[in-house]
């Protein structure tokens, strides 16, 4: 199998690209400077998203295409700059993927295009599903439903369209080192009210689980990439805590919060519960479903402890 993977070098990127190939398949990583990807002889990087750059036609025949390029959603603060490098930069790569398909002369069988929970808004008390329907009209929200229509062209050329709704991925990268820094120091505890819901995967099943799509062809559209259990923000914070043998004691408010981040602390202090029921009806297998077995794996390999 051969995968193409923009945003091949990134947090998952990096995850799913060592997955596939300890599966023997063939790797293309997209990128704007190939110079800094170590080729062998199943593992390829190829200029794009740059003036003359013409990735297609370095790409021979591609069974599937993973899109993970974007900018990072974290950071600091959601200034406006940051905002529109957020959308401008995920609808740029779509738009470049669309194209590249159209160029293509075997057209890939798949994209699994990134997306994120963020599509259905925030809510203490709904449950979402990939049959959920979204009327939310928050930043995070108007970017997933922009990026998804953009990718929804590849089904023109006949290619299954996977948009991997992704929650918060659990990893060595990510916001669990910045979730877990309060407690590594000893203040850590319960954000906000607690009771906001936290959509979460281990970043080895969301590579995973952007496999099993690839691979199962009756998964098309919405895939939420999420573990079966999410849990409370004050739930979260004790299972970190108890995890890094630090104190869950010390509160901190909304309002410091808000006052710190700005919008972007809605994704903090607000939260979804979302359910991944299409990955539960196709029988996809979890490494990791629980929270406390997903946070010690993590500490235990990227040896983050509590001293």
């Amino acid at each position: 199998m051969h995968v193409v993977i923009a945003g091949g070098s990134g947090f998952v990127g990096q995850v799913l690209q060592e997955k596939l190939l300890s599966e023997e398949s063939r790797v293309t990583i997209l990128t704007r400077n190939p110079e800094n990807i170590r080729q062998t002889d199943r593992l390829r990087a190829v200029e794009w998203l740059k003036e003359n750059s013409h990735p297609e036609k370095e790409m021979g025949n591609v069974d599937a295409i993973v899109n993970l390029a974007g900018e990072s959603i974290n950071g600091l603060r959601w200034t406006k700059q940051k905002k529109e490098r957020i959308l401008q930069s995920r609808m740029e790569a779509t738009g470049e993927i669309i194209k590249l398909i159209d160029k293509l002369e075997r057209k890939p069988q798949v994209l699994i295009n990134a997306s994120a929970v963020g599509y259905y808004g925030m809510s203490d008390t709904e449950v979402f599903t990939e049959k959920s329907p979204s009327d939310a009209n928050d930043f995070l929200a108007d970017t997933v439903q922009k990026w998804e229509r953009k990718a929804s062209e590849a089904s023109r050329y006949g290619v299954r369209t996977v948009f991997a709704r992704f929650g918060i991925i659990l990893g060595r990268e990510g916001a669990l080192p910045l979730m877990a820094l309060p407690y590594k120091v000893g203040i850590g505890g319960t954000i906000g009210t607690g009771r906001q819901w936290v959509s979460w995967i281990h970043v080895d099943d969301a590579a995973k689980m952007i496999k099993f799509a690839i691979d199962t062809h009756a998964i098309e559209g919405p895939l939420n990439v999420t573990a079966p259990t999410p849990v409370m923000m004050k739930e979260f914070g004790k299972v970190l805590g108890s995890v890094l043998r630090k104190p869950h004691w010390l509160p901190v408010p909304e309002t410091a919060l808000k006052v710190i981040l700005g919008e972007m602390s809605s994704m903090i202090i607000r939260g979804q519960r979302v359910l991944p029921e299409k990955a539960k009806v196709h029988h996809y297998e979890y490494l990791f479903p629980e929270l406390e077995s997903a946070l010690k794996d993590i500490f235990l390999k990227t040896k983050i402890t509590s001293s």
